[in-house]
């Protein structure tokens, strides 16, 4: 992704908002929208047919009223480290939390039954691409950025450096700091309760490591969002991502 901020002129030449561009599932992407003035929503309804943006809930609103069509409307949420909450350190009988030391070809099972059809991050899509255009560069750091080394792994129980992965934490150093991009559990090889206890382990060694906090989004929807409050996390901003 770019990080150089654009700027959008309206149609009287005058600047009506200002954003950064990359790529969303293959289409060009605005986000980080800022500065937004009067006509933004027409300047982006004429100007940027097949973008996918991510806007504040006002202009995303706009947008959807003029005829885009809604890929996700999400809630930015940030934990302040070091927690003071009780950090679960105990894995369920027959699992381990292990470092994010895996290949992605055996992340990636667990990793994609997660988002079974009715999640609210579901989408439909092809399992050889998922892994080779999105699982293969999140975990290069192509994406959002390197792994940080308080990411983790839940395994079944095997032998060292075996067991089958059934859970994940990504952490990455993002251009927003340190983010969390997925929170993940296999819904039918892991017991309930799993997703917290890899986010707890996770925000503890973010902590130990001298990170002061830690960000992530959530759908709307999605009941991980009462995790995320449970182990730390609030509310800071929410946004929509249209497909104009």
């Amino acid at each position: 992704m770019s990080e150089e901020r654009r700027t959008m002129i309206g149609a009287d030449g005058a600047p009506v908002f200002s954003y950064l561009e990359g790529v969303r599932d293959g289409s060009p992407w605005a986000y980080a929208i800022e500065d937004i003035g009067p006509g933004a929503a027409g300047a982006i309804t004429s100007r940027m047919p097949g973008w996918a943006v991510s806007a504040p809930v006002e202009l995303g609103q706009a947008l959807l009223d003029r005829g885009a069509r809604l890929l996700r409307h999400m809630h930015m949420m940030r934990c302040d480290l070091p927690i003071t909450r009780p950090v679960a350190d105990v894995a369920p009988d027959g699992f381990r939390i292990v470092p994010c030391d895996r290949s992605p070809a055996e992340i990636f099972p667990a990793w994609f039954a997660a988002y079974p059809p009715g999640h609210p991050d579901y989408r439909p899509r092809d399992r050889e691409k998922a892994l080779q255009e999105e699982l293969v560069p999140l975990l290069g750091g192509e994406e959002i950025g390197p792994l940080l080394p308080c990411s983790v792994l839940a395994v079944r129980d095997g032998s060292p450096g075996t067991g089958e992965v059934v859970g994940g934490v990504f952490a990455h150093d993002s251009n927003r700091g340190p983010w969390i991009a997925d929170v993940f559990r296999h819904p039918d090889r892991s017991p309930r309760g799993l997703g917290a206890l890899m986010l707890s382990t996770t925000l503890a060694r973010a902590g130990a490591d001298g990170l002061t906090g830690v960000g992530l989004v959530v759908t709307e929807g999605n009941p991980a969002r009462r995790v995320y409050e449970r182990v730390g996390f609030r509310m800071i901003d929410s946004a929509m991502t249209v497909m104009i």
